[in-house]
């Protein structure tokens, strides 16, 4: 009977944390109980429900760390645009500047070498946003 106070107990702290390890030791209670119930000793109990605990945190934890590993982070914002192709409108080049049609809009652009010079109708690339202005090899 404590063994599912515990896990109800245990269960409330899951609810309003929404820490999972919390319901993986209320399931470690709930074997405990199991263990009691078949007739299991107190230090039976208290191993089954240690064992099952430590197993479900560990198994649970790698996997959420593998999945976690394996998500692509989504660029949103000027992060989305770097590394993005552009079309020159007007001449760009280091010290003035000039325009580039990017992702549909059009942008002031600089190049990132200050020698360099792009003419309309050429492709670049934007390697970063200074404010409102694109950078581009």
């Amino acid at each position: 009977m404590w063994w599912l106070i515990a896990a109800v107990g245990l269960g409330i702290p899951l609810v309003v944390t929404a820490m999972p390890e919390f319901g993986m030791l209320a399931t470690g209670a709930v074997a405990g109980a199991v263990t009691a119930a078949l007739g299991g000793g107190t230090v039976a109990q208290f191993l089954v429900f240690a064992a099952v605990s430590v197993a479900l945190i560990a198994v649970v934890r790698s996997l959420a760390d593998r999945q976690r590993g394996q998500r692509p982070g989504l660029a949103s914002g000027i992060d989305a645009l770097k590394g993005r192709s552009a079309t020159v409108l007007e001449r760009v080049d280091g010290g003035v500047g000039g325009r580039i049609k990017l992702a549909g809009e059009i942008w002031s652009a600089r190049a990132l070498d200050g020698d360099r010079i792009y003419e309309p109708g050429q492709q670049v690339d934007v390697v970063d946003i200074d404010g409102a202005t694109a950078v581009v090899i």
